[in-house]
């Protein structure tokens, strides 16, 4: 018994240990069972969205795009002062830069949606809603080069033989490059599914709409809207 009970007690100081290491060392880098980082995931999980009246916020303080991914990586979750009983859940981030001091970044999450507004502007997380005005930036996206896919509809395939994007991937690629939100014409609250207008400049300069929806964590795309008039229905 006290053979048994002396490996017990060694186990348990070598599991504590690889524990403690494992905070602290990797930090961010695992432990994705940890609240803060399971939040952290949900969000990288999304397409993240910078308004434009928080782009100019961005700017004054000093940010680049960048900063708001990487501040997922180091920053810490306020469980506290965030929202998560309610459509859309607002979690705030929090970071210190040198030079900047504390900055706090608002991060939400809306249902059925595969998008994630950052939000700059606001004191905290009760004031902030599903943004129904403007557009916003796609500025980071799920690492998935299959993240897009079009709908299999016959109007649908026409379409992306109009536009010559036959490959979802090369439509993916203009959403990174030249992707926008109209949220005027968005329904973020839509049932049963969040309803998105994306807008993307192709290789010929023209503006094209898209209506997509998120399924089974991907950007179904259930219609184009093109520029010009096509044989598609």
């Amino acid at each position: 018994m006290d053979s048994w009970m002396k490996r017990l007690k060694y186990y348990g100081i070598g599991f504590g240990m690889g524990l403690i290491f494992v905070v602290f060392f990797f930090q961010n880098r695992g432990c994705s069972w940890l609240p803060d980082n399971r939040v952290k995931n949900s969000i990288l999980d999304r397409v993240l969205v910078l308004p434009e009246k928080d782009e100019v916020k961005m700017k004054s303080l000093g940010l680049t795009e960048k900063d708001l991914t990487l501040v997922l990586n180091d920053g810490k979750v306020v469980f506290d002062k965030s929202v998560k009983n309610r459509n859309p859940k607002v979690y705030l981030v929090e970071k210190e830069f040198e030079g900047k001091g504390k900055i706090k970044f608002f991060y939400t999450l809306p249902e059925e949606s595969f998008i994630s507004e950052i939000h700059l502007h606001e004191k905290n997380a009760f004031a902030i809603k599903n943004t129904k005005k403007g557009t916003g930036k796609l500025i980071s996206f799920p690492k998935d080069d299959d993240l897009v896919f079009p709908d299999s509809a016959a109007n649908v395939t026409c379409q992306q033989s109009v536009l010559k994007l036959i490959n979802p991937r090369d439509v993916l690629k203009l959403y990174q490059k030249t992707g926008v939100i109209d949220f005027e014409k968005s329904h973020l609250n839509a049932r049963p599914k969040a309803e998105h207008y994306l807008c993307f400049t192709d290789k010929q300069g023209r503006k094209i709409g898209s209506n997509v929806i998120w399924y089974k964590n991907k950007l179904n795309i259930t219609s184009f809207v093109l520029p010009f008039k096509s044989i598609c229905k």
